[in-house]
């Protein structure tokens, strides 16, 4: 019942005073009640109780108003600091040089400094919190203060300045009224919000038009300082069809007085004047070109001939330019003209030789494209032809090791010097054979004895065949051919490789078949054969009967150096074939009218019995050290001191050293410090008297051979015979004694 006289809406001081009233009411009635029953005790008990709860009721007011109050001075206190952090960043941006706002990512104005907006003043007091973006730009649009151009309109600008807004970051100019430009620059916060700086540029807008005008102004002389260098007449017409720019050949041209051409002069004004003098070519009118120039849309260039008179003939271009202005430009054709005339009655005799040249245009171009095209891949194909004769000489040298007695290890060792002296022969038939696309290739024809030739091969080749079980076999023959040593090397190394990369089982066989004047060179294997529609293809560069093969097995191109070097020779080469039976080719050479003549021999007529004497000293200035190193022990091999040196300073410091004059120089011709060989000899022999010498290098130009031919000096080249070598110490040493 109690609650039903309480209002809990009520505050507590005015329950509390319900409630003191209620209960000073019950005990009057108490008091005077003068029934002596229960009921009065009864009363008094249930106002002891209500007393009970309104004073817990009480306290339980008095705690949660206690909290309240607590609450609302910590509501208080944040309120102010918030008030005192806004009120510090709007000092804060109030002090930006720039105008500043900041939008929520509502797209709301949340606040923005006095500077914002201060170049519009008519909007200026809008620009409130709460205001949408879309509701900014609408009024920017609007503004009379915004400078727009003649073709953009508020509301096109207003859109465009919206599609921008969804970049994260943006940065434009605003032209103003009043000739004032502002910086406008846009950028996404974090949150999704947008800050916008508004900055004046028009000092900086005012120092680059001024530029501008004066880097215009230097163009316009530029351009009419060019204008009146070139052969053609040029009129320039702005897009109101008035004259703006010409230059004194259009005068010329057009036969009209240069003190007519003023400027703003009409396009229809100059146009009269012409037509009483000027006839059009090629279906255009005068008409025509009246309309072009009157066209509201845009112009296509427009070209065409028109006649001066009865002779001169102008070649007329116009051309619209990008703020609808067009210029005219008129070029006199009359002497190409008449020249075309004269071409034209040539013209058939010169379209046949056209035609027949074209013809043997297009087949040295194919040759051409297929030479440039293989030249990259021929030294990595030649390479691989390389390492037959290496993999033998180290099959050799490593056999050394192996517990040889003195006559079998003098037998290896001379066959893997016959490798080696393959590769040697083989790298200097590269030199030739990449001038074979060039057409510089030199061909020395000589009497070539085949048997010797064979036994190099074999020395090459048989460890090759023997590792895949082939029985290699050469037919012994005595005879000569007269053919080049090198190119004929390489057409047999490459035949023979072929075989043996070929044939998986059985023999590859070489030998000598005699006819009348010639004899055929062939070699013959038993293996997988070539197919009747191979056969062409296999002379082709980069073509392999597998296609699968691995580039260590060859990329193709031993054939198509064989077939090139034939042709080089004037040797005919034949291909014989049987799928699964084998293959033989044949080269056609003809026969040696004379015998051939031992090498060095010219050289060892030069002295009866030339000998190194066991006194010999030798000075070898060489500056890669391994070289030196292989020079000297060879060298000294032959009973000779060796004294070294990497430079010509290095060997004159040890000479004057040592005291001792050398018997011989031998000197490389490339040194370090682009110092050569020939120019050390030479200060040693100005410092200590005429020393014999001789080079060595791997340079074979013919300015080399005619440099050490002026300085007396024999030249030796690298890879270095060792007994070319010899023979060259013992004749030079042999001539000083």
């Amino acid at each position: 019942m109690i609650e039903h006289l309480t209002d809990p809406s009520d505050s507590i001081e005015r329950q509390n005073e319900k409630l003191r009233r209620i209960a000073e009411a019950l005990m009057r009635r108490v008091e005077e009640s003068t029934d002596a029953s229960g009921a009065a005790y009864a009363q008094f008990q249930r106002a002891a109780v209500l007393e009970q709860e309104v004073r817990a009721r009480t306290d339980d007011l008095e705690r949660a108003l206690e909290l309240l109050n607590d609450s609302n001075a910590r509501l208080a206190q944040a309120n102010q600091e918030t008030e005192s952090a806004r009120a510090d960043l709007a000092n804060a941006i109030e002090t930006v040089q720039e105008g500043f706002a900041l939008f929520n990512r509502d797209e709301k104005l949340v606040l923005c400094n006095t500077r914002f907006g201060l170049h519009m003043p008519d909007i200026r007091e809008r620009l409130n919190p709460g205001l949408g973006f879309a509701e900014y730009v609408e009024l920017l649009s609007q503004s009379s203060f915004l400078s727009l151009p003649e073709e953009v309109t508020p509301k096109e600008w207003a859109k465009a300045r919206l599609d921008r807004h969804s970049d994260d970051h943006v940065v434009f100019n605003v032209r103003l009224a009043g000739n004032r430009w502002a910086q406008v620059s846009e950028h996404r916060t974090p949150d999704g919000g947008t800050v916008i700086l508004q900055t004046d540029v028009t000092d900086i807008m005012r120092i680059e038009r001024q530029e501008r005008d004066r880097i215009l102004d230097d163009k316009a002389r530029l351009i009419r300082a060019t204008l009146e260098h070139i052969d053609q007449g040029v009129c320039i017409f702005d897009n109101k069809h008035r004259l703006i720019g010409w230059n004194n050949r259009a005068s010329e041209l057009l036969a009209i007085p240069i003190t007519q051409f003023q400027m703003g002069t009409r396009f229809d004004t100059l146009s009269n004047r012409l037509s009483a003098n000027i006839s059009f070519q090629e279906g255009i009118t005068e008409e025509d070109l009246l309309n072009w120039v009157r066209r509201k849309a845009s112009r296509r260039p427009l070209q065409f001939q028109m006649h001066r008179g009865r002779s001169k003939i102008l070649s007329v271009f116009a051309q619209q330019m990008p703020d609808r202005g067009f210029v005219i430009s008129f070029t006199d054709v009359t002497a190409e003209r008449k020249s075309a005339e004269a071409l034209y009655e040539a013209k058939e005799l010169l379209e046949q030789r056209v035609a027949s040249r074209t013809v043997e245009l297009a087949d040295a171009l194919n040759e051409a494209e297929r030479a440039n095209a293989s030249k990259s891949r021929f030294v990595a194909a030649a390479s691989h032809d390389l390492l037959q004769p290496l993999s033998a000489a180290k099959l050799y040298v490593a056999s050394l090791g192996g517990g040889l007695n003195k006559e079998d290890a003098q037998t290896v060792a001379a066959k893997a010097e016959s490798a080696l002296n393959s590769v040697e022969h083989i790298l200097e038939a590269l030199l030739d054979i990449s001038k074979l696309d060039s057409g510089r290739a030199r061909v020395h024809l000589s009497p070539v004895p085949l048997g010797q030739l064979f036994s190099q091969m074999e020395d090459a080749f048989r460890p090759v065949a023997q590792a895949k079980g082939l029985d290699l076999r050469f037919v012994a023959s005595d005879v000569a051919v007269t053919s080049d040593a090198s190119y004929l090397r390489r057409i047999l190394q490459n035949l023979l490789s072929n075989a043996i990369r070929y044939t998986d089982a059985g023999k590859v066989l070489v030998g000598v078949r005699r006819r009348k004047k010639s004899v055929s060179l062939e070699v013959w294997d038993t293996g997988i054969g070539i197919a009747p529609d191979q056969r062409d293809t296999v002379f082709q560069e980069f073509q392999r009967l597998h296609s699968d093969a691995s580039a260590a097995e060859g990329m193709g191109l031993g054939l198509a150096i064989v077939e090139r070097a034939c042709g080089l020779l004037h040797h005919p080469i034949h291909l014989r074939s049987e799928l699964g039976k084998g293959t033989g080719f044949s080269v056609e050479i003809p026969l040696a009218k004379t015998k051939p003549v031992a090498p060095h021999d010219v050289s060892l007529r030069q002295t009866s019995n030339p000998k190194l004497p066991c006194s010999t000293v030798a000075l070898l200035i060489e500056n890669d050290e391994n070289l030196r190193s292989a020079l000297s022990m060879t060298i000294e091999s032959w009973g000779v001191e060796v004294l070294e040196a990497d430079s010509g300073d290095g060997a004159s410091r040890l000479l004057q050293e040592i005291g001792i004059l050398p018997d011989i120089i031998v000197a490389d011709y490339q040194l370090n410090h682009d110092e050569t060989g020939i120019e050390a000899i030479v200060a040693l022999t100005q410092e200590f008297g005429a020393l014999p010498g001789c080079i060595i290098s791997a340079n074979r130009s013919p300015e080399l051979v005619e440099y050490c031919r002026q300085a007396d000096l024999p030249l030796l080249y690298k890879p270095i015979d060792a007994q070319l070598l010899r023979t060259t110490l013992e004749v030079s040493v042999a001539k000083s004694i």
